[in-house]
């Protein structure tokens, strides 16, 4: 899946390497999956949870005392997620690297084409 701002509707000129670029992920994450996440069909790896809906454990989840930037880093599940698809979101506060934007002087009018399997 990927994102792309469509060229005209959002004000102003790219600054910094997250300034209104495309985001994405073209990577089959499954293939990639460690074992312990995997979720099997009759075909094979049929997905791939995240640490926190595998193992339902605050820190993997970055809730109670692990719910702030300094108490949840990055494991190595996140890890994995990140180096297949270093654009995206890999865990609670991947911020510094996984987020876009766009300026407007109009509220609402940044327009994106959206593409699924590209």
């Amino acid at each position: 899946m990927s994102m792309q701002p469509v060229a005209g509707t959002h004000a102003g000129q790219p600054s910094g390497d997250r300034y209104c670029r495309r985001a994405g992920c073209n990577s089959d994450l499954n293939r990639s999956c460690p074992l312990e996440l995997q979720v099997r069909g009759t075909g094979g790896v049929v997905a791939c949870k995240s640490a926190c809906t595998a193992f339902n454990r605050d820190d993997y989840c970055c809730r109670g005392a692990h719910n702030t930037p300094a108490t949840c880093p990055p494991f190595q599940y996140s890890r994995v997620f990140k180096s297949a698809c270093p654009q995206a979101y890999s865990y609670a506060y991947d911020d510094q690297t996984s987020t876009f934007t766009c300026d407007n002087q109009w509220p609402g009018q940044t327009h994106y084409d959206i593409t699924f399997c590209g």
